[in-house]
């Protein structure tokens, strides 16, 4: 079995523009890439996980994020850096598409997308990582058994406290999260 690392997309991955699927307005966070190529060389698997409730608000379809998958995998292909793989949950019990619009163990906090992608990858859980700008990401990634990184960049607003709301570390970039990650230096 492999580790991996999960990213949260939106503020952590990439800069939040709210609701976005158009391609061109996609761009990678500073200090991203050196750490992702880090963490590919060294084994992990790079897996995006992000909550999308445009999809069930009716913003946009799920057929749209393929294109943001799409260029995600070409910005980071250049530097050698690959996605093993691209998760989504379009659930939002507020949501206005009657499909969409439910509770569900998937949209983070709730750890689904990275215990689905822990299956389909073979992955090994408690040698694992979630990396995400806000608190739900860090509990969605404890929950599933990984340790978890927040990324202090000022997105989290709520600091709601909770069982698994405290992260392994908290770091300011991808970069730097790798470098602790790959240094051993964590919890």
């Amino acid at each position: 079995m492999k580790a991996a690392v999960f990213i949260d997309k939106d503020g952590t991955l990439i800069y939040d523009v709210p609701y976005n699927v158009d391609p061109d307005l996609i761009v990678l966070q500073d200090n991203c890439i050196e750490g992702l190529k880090m963490l590919c060389d060294s084994g992990y698997k790079l897996i995006v996980v992000s909550n999308q409730s445009g999809v069930a608000c009716g913003y946009f379809s799920e057929e749209d994020l393929f294109a943001v998958e799409e260029k995600l995998r070409s910005l980071l292909k250049p530097f050698g850096i690959d996605l093993a793989g691209f998760y989504f949950c379009p659930h939002y019990a507020r949501g206005i598409i009657h499909e969409y619009a439910v509770d569900c163990y998937c949209r983070k906090p709730m750890p689904g997308m990275l215990l689905h992608a822990a299956e389909v990858h073979h992955i090994d859980l408690a040698n694992s990582w979630m990396i995400g700008d806000i608190l739900n990401d860090v509990e969605a990634g404890n929950r599933a058994g990984c340790k978890t990184i927040l990324i202090d960049n000022g997105n989290e607003t709520e600091r709601l406290p909770g069982k698994f709301r405290v992260p392994s570390m908290t770091c300011h970039t991808i970069n730097e999260a790798a470098d602790c990650i790959l240094n051993h230096q964590y919890a």
